[in-house]
C-alpha cells in the first residue's frame, strides 16, 4: 500500500469519527455558566425624587463626554504633550518616540502635576457631597475655586485682558468678577506660549549640530549625503550624554510650581 493510499484511509477514518463522535459532545461538555440579563426600564417618574435623580445621571453622562476638553485645556496637559513633541521634531527621529508613548507620559505627568489640585476638590468638594453636607450645585462651585486658582496662577493678565475686551464686559475688579469662559481661553494660548517658548530652547543646541553638520560636509564635497543623517548620532548622542529627559521632564514639573 502506497503512502498516498495510506493517507487517505486516514483522512478518511479521520472525518467518520469527527461525524460520528460530534452529536455526543455536549453530553460530556461541561454545564453552561447562567448569563445574567440586563434590562432596562423606561417609565413615568411618580415622585420628584425620581426627576432628580434622572437629571443628575444626565448631568453626569454629559460631564463624562467633556472629561477630554477638560483634562487637555484646564491642566497642565497642554503644555506638557507640547513640548515632548517639540523634543521629538528637534531629535528629528521621526515616530520615535512613538505617538501612544508621548500622550502616555503626558497624561501621567498631568496626573503628577494636577496632584495637589485633586487633593485639595477631594477635600473640599467631593467628600462633602458624598458625605451629603453639602447641595451639587454648591459642591461644585467649591471644586472649581482650585481650578480657577491653577489656571488664574498661570494666565498672562495680557491674555485675560483679551478675552475681557472682546467678551465686552467690565473690567474685573477681583479674580471672582472672571467668567470662567473667559479664563479657559487665556489660559489656553498662555499654555502655548509658554510651550512654545520651552520648545524654542530645547531647539537650540540640536539646531547648532545641524550647521555644524551641515558645513562638514559641503567643505569635504559631500553634497549627495544627507546631513540629517550623520546629525542625528551626534543628536542622540549629546541628549544621551546630558541625561534629556530627566532635563526635560525637571523642567516640566518646576514650571507649575
Amino acid at each position: 500500500m502506497t503512502i498516498r493510499k495510506k493517507t487517505t484511509i486516514i483522512f478518511s477514518l479521520g472525518i467518520f469519527l469527527l461525524v460520528t463522535l460530534l452529536p455526543a459532545l455536549p453530553v460530556f461538555a461541561q454545564p453552561a455558566i447562567p448569563i445574567p440579563n440586563l434590562n432596562i426600564e423606561l417609565g413615568t417618574a411618580t415622585e420628584p425624587e425620581q426627576v432628580v435623580g434622572s437629571l443628575q445621571l444626565l448631568l453626569l453622562l454629559t460631564v463624562l463626554t467633556l472629561v477630554p476638553a477638560i483634562l487637555a485645556l484646564m491642566t497642565s496637559f497642554t503644555r506638557t504633550v507640547i513640548v515632548l513633541s517639540f523634543v521629538r521634531s528637534a531629535l528629528g527621529t521621526q515616530q520615535i518616540p512613538p505617538n501612544q508613548v508621548l500622550i502616555g507620559l503626558a497624561l501621567f505627568l498631568t496626573f503628577f502635576i494636577m496632584t495637589p489640585v485633586y487633593q485639595q476638590v477631594n477635600t473640599t468638594a467631593i467628600q462633602p457631597y458624598l458625605a451629603e453636607e453639602m447641595e451639587f450645585n454648591e459642591a461644585l462651585s467649591v471644586a472649581m475655586l482650585p481650578m480657577r486658582e491653577f489656571m488664574f496662577r498661570h494666565t498672562r493678565e495680557k491674555d485675560l485682558a483679551l478675552f475681557v475686551n472682546i467678551a465686552n464686559e467690565e473690567r474685573p475688579r477681583s479674580r471672582d468678577d472672571v467668567a470662567l469662559h473667559v479664563l479657559i481661553p487665556a489660559f489656553v494660548i498662555s499654555e502655548l506660549k509658554t510651550a512654545f517658548q520651552m520648545g524654542f530652547m530645547i531647539f537650540i543646541p540640536f539646531l547648532v549640530i545641524d550647521m555644524v553638520v551641515a558645513s562638514a560636509l559641503m567643505s569635504m564635497g559631500m553634497f549627495m549625503l544627507p546631513p540629517v543623517m550623520v546629525s542625528l548620532p551626534f543628536k542622540l548622542l549629546l541628549f544621551v550624554m546630558v541625561d534629556g529627559w530627566h532635563l526635560v521632564v525637571q523642567s516640566l514639573v518646576e514650571s507649575f510650581r
